[in-house]
């Protein structure tokens, strides 16, 4: 028993010292490269700095408290983990919705869009998301009494004694979120297919400016889904300074030709755009779904889990602020160059 209980903790260390370097890297990969200062980055480096509150606020709170097997440190410091926790992991769910929405807006609303995106607006969004953080985490505090309550004192865990604020809370901080999501992800595709389709089906593009517009549309759909096709992402969706390789066909031969590359072209990257939400998607579900699904049923007293299922679930939500900052990186060129830079300079120090 012991044994077993000895892994699980070097396991969970483990995966919160790698949650740990892992959005610690993003941030100073942002902070130090001057080509990833752009407000979409801006809203990456923020949910990085949320995701690593997590890894070093809650998760070590938490090793020690499965460790042990009880709670040693008092009713006051659960209470601000307890409230830590929620408002974090709330603040982390909320930033993969404005990073959503400004991905959406990026590709549906270019041109006007590209006028208030700026340092600034990135500012009130993240501002938006931890005011909504903490009403949602906050309300608890005027009615958890753990000490004077008659509860163990040794016991620290969110207690599903309000049935109206389970239910504001899981639907606040994830279930809302969840659907608005889904929604902005699935009109995003269907608009980067829609560009796609209208790139691939220019036979003729000797014109320069058809090759500018298709070259814009290119810079929006690698913006929506932080892919580095054809444009970098320091270059602001709809700046007309990009150019396009063309090809003028010289025969109706070179011209068919030329049409059937397009159109694997454009299949190919309808299937990676495809691949890429469902990763972002996926990982995001499979994460929180079954916490705030048992948080739920708690809630509604249909169930009554253990402490270890509990747990389980709970740090399956907590590897999503490991997964975040690898999903929403990896695919960006710029971010691929940044952080070969910072191993060099590692290896190099």
């Amino acid at each position: 028993m012991c044994d077993s209980m000895a892994a699980l903790v070097v396991l969970l260390g483990l995966v919160t010292l790698l949650t740990a370097l892992v959005n610690g890297a993003v941030i100073l990969a942002i902070c130090t490269t001057r080509k990833l200062h752009v407000p979409a980055n801006y809203l990456i480096c923020s949910l990085a700095v949320t995701d690593l509150l997590v890894a070093l606020l809650v998760m070590p709170l938490s090793i020690l408290y499965i460790s042990t097997g009880a709670w040693t440190l008092g009713a006051a410091v659960c209470e601000a983990w307890l409230s830590l926790d929620m408002t974090c992991c709330t603040s982390s769910i909320l930033h993969l919705c404005v990073i959503a929405l400004d991905r959406y807006w990026a590709i549906t609303k270019a041109v006007e869009y590209a006028c208030r995106r700026s340092p600034r607006h990135a500012a009130a969004m993240v501002g938006a998301v931890w005011v909504i953080s903490v009403f949602i985490s906050v309300p608890p505090l005027f009615w958890r009494q753990r000490a004077r309550g008659g509860g163990s004192p040794h016991h620290c865990a969110i207690e599903h004694d309000h049935l109206g604020y389970t239910i504001y809370s899981t639907f606040g901080a994830f279930y809302i979120p969840l659907m608005v999501i889904l929604m902005l992800y699935y009109r995003i595709y269907n608009a980067a297919k829609m560009l796609y389709q209208k790139r691939g089906s220019s036979r003729h593009l000797s014109n320069r400016s058809v090759g500018s517009q298709n070259s814009m549309d290119q810079c929006r759909v690698s913006h929506a889904f932080c892919v580095s096709d054809s444009s970098r992402s320091d270059r602001a969706p709809g700046s007309d300074t990009l150019t396009a390789a063309v090809r003028v066909p010289g025969s109706e031969t070179d011209a068919t030709d030329g049409q059937d590359d397009k159109n694997q072209i454009v299949s190919s990257r309808e299937r990676k755009a495809a691949r890429i939400l469902g990763l972002i998607l996926g990982a995001f579900t499979a994460c929180w779904l079954p916490f705030f699904l048992k948080e739920l049923l708690a809630g509604l007293r249909v169930l009554q889990p253990s402490r270890s299922v509990s747990d389980l679930l709970t740090w399956l939500g907590y590897v999503n602020s490991l997964i975040n900052p690898l999903l929403y990186t990896s695919f960006n060129d710029d971010f691929k160059a940044a952080f070969k830079k910072l191993l060099r300079r590692k290896e190099h120090s």
